[in-house]
C-alpha cells in the first residue's frame, strides 16, 4: 500500500523564514545518526539550527547547556563525539558544522 503524502494542516505549510537560514542533511539521520548519542544529536540539531550559511555559530558552552536543558559537560562531551565523527569543527569559540563525510573513516582525534 502507497502512502499518498498530503498536507495535514494546509494553512501551516512551511516557508523559509525572512531573515535567517538552516538546514540538515537528510543523510545525517541515515548515515551519521546511529553512531551517536542523544546529547551528541542534539546538539548538532541545535547547531545546524542556530549557524549561519557556512555553518558557523559561536554560542558559549553555558548558552547551549541552558537552551537545550543538558548540563556543560555533557555539552562538552558531546562536541567531541561530534569532532570525532567529522561532523563539527570547534575552535573557541567558533563551531562549524561541517559538509557530511562521504567515508567511515574517522580523520579527527576524540579526545
Amino acid at each position: 500500500m502507497t502512502i499518498q503524502k498530503r498536507p495535514l494542516v494546509v494553512d501551516r505549510i512551511r516557508s523559509l523564514p525572512p531573515v535567517g537560514w538552516s538546514w540538515i542533511d537528510r543523510r545525517f539521520l541515515g548515515e551519521h545518526a546511529e553512531r551517536l548519542g542523544g546529547d551528541d544529536i542534539l546538539l548538532y540539531f541545535f547547531l545546524a539550527a542556530v549557524s549561519d550559511k557556512v555553518g558557523l555559530s559561536y554560542y558559549s558552552d553555558r548558552s547551549i547547556s541552558t537552551r537545550i536543558r543538558i548540563g556543560e559537560g555533557r555539552v562538552v562531551s558531546a562536541r567531541g563525539s561530534l569532532e570525532y565523527h567529522d561532523l563539527i569543527a570547534y575552535e573557541a569559540p567558533l563551531y562549524q558544522v561541517l559538509s557530511l563525510p562521504r567515508h567511515e573513516g574517522k580523520s579527527r582525534a576524540y579526545r
